[in-house]
């Protein structure tokens, strides 16, 4: 199962340069002149998490493989992509096939690199991005919405069930706010909602692209941006690009904890990034561990067991009987899975159980 996160954002703001960073690759090239991504990039990162490594010494696995995220580099948007302006056409395409949008934001002073608007301003550039997704969502759903009408007018009940959704979504959009204000769906107005595909819908990460000196503490740009992401509940991390270009070059550990030792930070932006995804994807990890591996893997938080085993193979989920499941903190404090089982910490949970962050899974099936 993956799940991946589109790099969004006006030209020029560092968008390649954090794919690159984030990606550990030269994939994206980043040069100071609007549209220079045109095709998007896509690149797998790896998530880091430190249980990995403790089940897989408890376990003494062979090998470790972590969960990964998927990133793409898309290109920069300027006003009117949702009229056609500038790659607008193909940027509003490439944004509605993520599951979330990282928004990168210019957050620094450099008089070498020209901002397409003439100044630096990150509120005002949320603001041009997510006018342009509003417009597009606006535009695609009045045609819709039009069709449907003919359609629910003959008794058609699902399509009458349809329209009630995207009437609510015009209105919110008419008003001027994005479709994702809308928190109070039902569970079968949310399956239509999300079947519509809204780009307004999707959650964000905004990504306040800092200069050297402030990744540790941010700046007066990057606060005002933490302002708008607490009043719309979206996520918001501040980071260096150029910094995370350097720990990218960087080949050992001990390097990269150095660096960043030296910088005041206890962590590199990618780890930040990655959780703050998470979060708005809502979603969690367990792990599988064996002599041969021990192994991350990424399922929606609400999953059941049965759809967990799906994540490692669909005949797991066919043939489902029961998850033999540890809680992580269990697996550590009590030396793994003998020692939980000696302690009865080993649970046998059947199909109605909800995945736990952090269980180490052993699933039984038959097919």
């Amino acid at each position: 199962m993956g799940f991946n996160c589109g790099i969004v954002g006006l030209p020029n703001v560092g968008k390649s340069t954090l794919f690159n960073a984030l990606t550990s690759t030269a994939a994206a090239e980043a040069a100071n002149y609007p549209f220079c991504t045109i095709e998007p990039n896509t690149g797998r990162v790896s998530v880091p998490d430190p249980r990995l490594e403790s089940i897989a010494r408890l376990a003494k696995s062979a090998k470790t493989l972590p969960t990964h995220l998927e990133f793409v580099d898309i290109a920069g948007l300027v006003r009117g992509a949702s009229k056609g302006e500038g790659l607008g056409n193909k940027f509003l395409a490439n944004i509605r096939e993520t599951d979330a949008i990282v928004h990168v934001l210019r957050c620094f002073e450099d008089g070498n690199i020209t901002h397409v608007d003439g100044s630096v301003d990150p509120v005002r550039d949320i603001e041009t991005v997510e006018i342009e997704l509003m417009l597009a969502d606006l535009e695609s759903l009045e045609r819709r919405a039009l069709a449907m009408e003919k359609k629910a007018r003959g008794g058609d009940k699902e399509a009458k069930a349809q329209l009630d959704v995207m009437s609510r979504m015009l209105e919110v959009l008419r008003a001027g706010e994005p479709v994702r204000s809308i928190a109070d769906w039902s569970s079968t107005e949310g399956s239509i909602a999300r079947s519509l595909n809204m780009l307004s819908s999707k959650p964000v990460v905004y990504v306040c692209n800092v200069e050297e000196d402030c990744a540790a503490t941010g700046n007066a740009f990057s606060d005002a941006v933490v302002a708008v992401a607490a009043a719309g509940g979206a996520e918001c991390v501040v980071i260096s690009a150029a910094i995370e270009s350097e720990i990218a070059q960087l080949t050992s550990a001990d390097e990269k904890r150095e660096f960043l030792d030296t910088l005041g930070l206890e962590e590199a932006g990618l780890a930040r990034v990655i959780r703050a995804g998470y979060r708005l994807l809502k979603l969690l990890t367990f792990f599988t561990a064996g002599p041969k591996e021990t192994r991350a893997w990424t399922v929606r938080d609400g999953s059941k067991a049965p759809k967990a085993a799906g994540a490692i193979h669909t005949d797991f989920e066919r043939g489902f009987i029961r998850a033999e499941t540890i809680a992580f903190d269990d697996f550590v404090s009590l030396g793994g899975e003998q020692g939980a089982k000696e302690a009865g910490r080993m649970r046998s949970e059947g199909s109605d159980y909800l995945v736990q962050d952090g269980d180490v899974l052993l699933f039984r099936f038959n097919v």
